[in-house]
């Protein structure tokens, strides 16, 4: 287990703070006339959700949170939960609330690998990669002349998640998405 410093407290690391395991948000090192500097940061719990701010002073120090990653595979979503079983091992399937997991999951379809995140052996969280591509299932006809919206017009993916696209971009065309924006970075060519 890791100790960390007032300063190594940063973004996408996992501390544990009150027994639990957080992940920082965000981080932000200053100083305030002669004080000494302070680590403003923002963390989630990873077993609630719930976001606090706390500040970390220069003679501060905290445990990193031991987790592990598995590899799974994602199976279903309904109303109120996401569906996982844990690769290679069919048997072991858990869940998430679907609210807690939406802003990845909507980027995933049927079978797609994820990571899913382990504390004490407990399934707290899942991480997709930074970039996705996905097929167009419905993109409205592009209408010459129509620019004032920026040139981009909204489409419709298979997952169901819907991302402006630029006026080119036609049903069945498999683009690329930044799931942590949620953007349209390219079109991929279907060779």
């Amino acid at each position: 287990m890791a100790v960390l410093s007032y300063n190594e407290i940063l973004p996408k690391k996992i501390i544990n703070y009150n027994d639990a395991p957080y992940e920082v948000l965000s981080a932000h090192i200053f100083r305030m006339q002669k004080r000494k500097p302070v680590n403003q940061t923002r963390l989630r719990n990873m077993v609630t959700g719930s976001v606090l701010e706390i500040s970390f002073h220069s003679n501060e120090t905290i445990s990193e949170a031991e987790t592990d990653r598995m590899q799974s595979t994602y199976l279903y979503s309904n109303d109120k939960e996401s569906w996982f079983a844990e690769e290679g091992n069919a048997k072991n399937r858990f869940s998430f609330p679907y609210e807690a997991v939406h802003d990845q999951v909507q980027w995933l379809q049927q079978n797609d690998a994820v990571e899913v995140l382990t504390y004490e052996e407990k399934p707290m969280t899942i991480k997709i990669p930074v970039k996705v591509e996905l097929e167009v299932k419905d993109a409205p006809p592009a209408v010459k002349g129509n620019t004032v919206s920026g040139g981009t017009k909204l489409v419709e993916l298979v997952t169901g998640a819907k991302v402006n696209a630029p006026l080119f971009i036609n049903a069945g065309d498999i683009i690329r998405i930044n799931t942590d924006s949620g953007e349209y970075t390219e079109r991929v060519n279907k060779a």
